[in-house]
């Protein structure tokens, strides 16, 4: 996966691109308030990219995401931000991310 975000992470942060927010529930619209707080919660993303120091305390057996592995992150990490190309995205400390989620082929 490239990173078209012109957001590097520094450190031992990391850079996700979270999944976008549930508009409907069946036929029923979401209220805006609520879309943007479901935002906010998103806890599953695609990842983008490490900083030079990131994962460096994991040791060298733990499972570490390479860009474009699904993850999940704690709820409410990070800083939210949108990228220079015009998506959002979250920056946090590497110890946020609490699964590589496999998808079964």
């Amino acid at each position: 996966m490239e990173n078209t975000s012109g957001i590097v992470p520094v450190d031992m942060r990391v850079l996700v691109k979270p999944d976008a927010a549930q508009t409907k529930i069946g036929s029923i619209e979401l209220p805006d308030a609520v879309i943007e707080q479901k935002k906010y919660a998103g806890t599953k993303a695609t990842f983008v990219l490490a900083g030079a120091n990131a994962f460096s305390d994991w040791g060298d057996t733990a499972a570490k995401p390479k860009p474009g592995d699904r993850v999940h992150f704690a709820q409410y990490s990070g800083a939210r931000l949108k990228g220079e190309d015009g998506e959002d995205y979250v920056i946090m400390k590497d110890e946020d991310l609490t699964a590589i989620i496999e998808v079964a082929p």
